[in-house]
């Protein structure tokens, strides 16, 4: 019982890294795809430099410590509840991805939801892909 305690201490960590490296990297794979799909076939006007510094530092916010808040409740939720299904790890991890643009957008008035929809496509993805890598890891023995 105790070397079982001392095992899920070490595999939900490594669990959870693991998982939230695979959505970074399909959330940079398929953003840096839906941007060169934006950009490709027209001029790059200075305005358009300005959209893009604005967006790197969108991404800057969205990449803080604060942001794995969400995905963090889904995974302790998960063990306390030792919840083993694959449905719940995966749309838990793109619900707490999705959740990200609207937590970046907390502080700012803007209205413009226009690109949101494509944001949240690439965000909830790239959760659904590390909620299924965390429960391919940890969470198929909660």
């Amino acid at each position: 019982m105790i070397l079982r305690a001392i095992g899920r201490l070490i595999v939900v960590p490594l669990a959870f890294l693991l998982g939230a490296a695979t959505a970074l990297f399909i959330l940079f794979s398929l953003g840096m795809e839906r941007v060169t799909h934006a950009v490709s076939g027209r001029q790059v006007e200075l305005q358009e430099w300005d959209a893009l510094v604005d967006l790197v530092k969108q991404a800057s916010a969205l990449a803080s410590v604060a942001t794995i808040v969400p995905a963090l409740l889904v995974v302790i939720i998960g063990e306390v509840a030792r919840i083993r299904s694959s449905v719940y790890y995966i749309l838990g991890g793109g619900a707490a991805l999705a959740a990200m643009p609207l937590l970046a957008r907390a502080g700012t008035l803007s209205s413009d939801l226009a690109p949101i929809g494509t944001i949240w496509q690439v965000f909830a993805t790239a959760g659904f892909a590390g909620g299924f890598v965390y429960w391919l890891i940890a969470g198929r023995k909660a």
